[in-house]
């Protein structure tokens, strides 16, 4: 994707729910640009989903409907964890 289409995925991270902006904010801001066109597809894709399901599922309260959005949750949490860590 171009950086235009970077910079609205990035815009569109930012949900107004203070939980979801902390977990998709860093996700985007480190990770966005170095996916391959099909994972920042799957991202646009979850991007899309409700945040009440997104919050479910980023919380594993819930599992996502497929196995995309499963392992683009994964990697969005171990961002959040590299994160702590540092």
């Amino acid at each position: 994707m171009n950086e235009v289409e970077l910079k609205k995925m990035w815009w569109h991270s930012r949900r107004g729910m203070l939980e979801l902006d902390l977990l998709l904010l860093p996700f985007a801001t480190d990770k966005l640009a170095q996916l391959d066109d099909s994972q920042q597809k799957i991202y646009q894709r979850l991007l899309e989903q409700e945040d009440q399901d997104l919050f479910s599922w980023l919380i594993e309260k819930e599992v996502a409907p497929d196995s995309e959005l499963i392992q683009m949750i994964q990697m969005i949490l171990a961002n959040n964890d590299s994160q702590i860590k540092k």
